[in-house]
């Protein structure tokens, strides 16, 4: 579920609009970077939001598709042509309107096999999935913003940020309990109280 960067600030919300209007602040008008957020349900425009890239997996898919249907007619052609040549009913040897629903089904095929990968290595689902759970609440009715920060003042303009945007609740992910794949939290300082390192 969560490949969180620590340290980082969580800001958790009750609505998506909120979320929504939180991370296109953050990125654009704060200046905040590498900005996540997790959300039940999969929010339209949360990519825009968050100035997240278009993932790489559709390319690999293409060349899948390319490469499967030039290896399909490629063989299609050297079995034909090339390995065993037998003139059927006065056909070219080389008969490619014959040959273009396999072509395209050794495509899609190889396609489908390129973005399947491709998916489980965007997403890091080799060859032991680590998931931790950041929140219960997530998977049920909490959106949460994740602002990964560098130091002490860029956290301190983090926790600002979020109880200016009305957070819920405002947690400090501090760092990572490997031994147990759990996410360790820091207490979040009272306002006007400084954080301690």
């Amino acid at each position: 579920m969560a490949r969180i960067h620590v340290p980082a600030v969580l800001g958790f919300y009750d609505d998506a609009d909120d979320l929504m209007h939180v991370a296109e602040k953050a990125r654009v008008q704060e200046g905040f970077k590498n900005l996540d957020a997790y959300s039940p349900y999969p929010i339209h425009g949360m990519e825009e939001a968050l100035g997240l890239q278009r993932s790489w997996t559709s390319t690999a898919a293409r060349f899948g598709l390319f490469a499967g249907a030039f290896l399909g007619f490629s063989f299609q052609s050297w079995s034909s042509a090339i390995d065993w040549p037998v003139n059927i009913g006065g056909k070219p040897f080389i008969s490619w309107p014959a040959w273009v629903p396999i072509t395209f089904e050794t495509g899609v095929l190889l396609a489908g096999f390129c973005n399947l990968f491709a998916l489980l290595i965007a997403c890091g689902m080799y060859p032991k999935p680590k998931t931790m759970i950041l929140s219960k609440r997530i998977t049920n009715d909490r959106f949460v913003m994740v602002i990964p920060v560098t130091g002490e003042e860029e956290e301190k303009r983090a926790i600002a940020f979020l109880r200016r945007h009305k957070t819920l609740k405002v947690k400090i992910a501090d760092r990572i309990d490997k031994k147990r794949e759990r996410v360790i939290f820091r207490a979040v300082p009272v306002e006007g109280e400084t954080t301690a390192s």
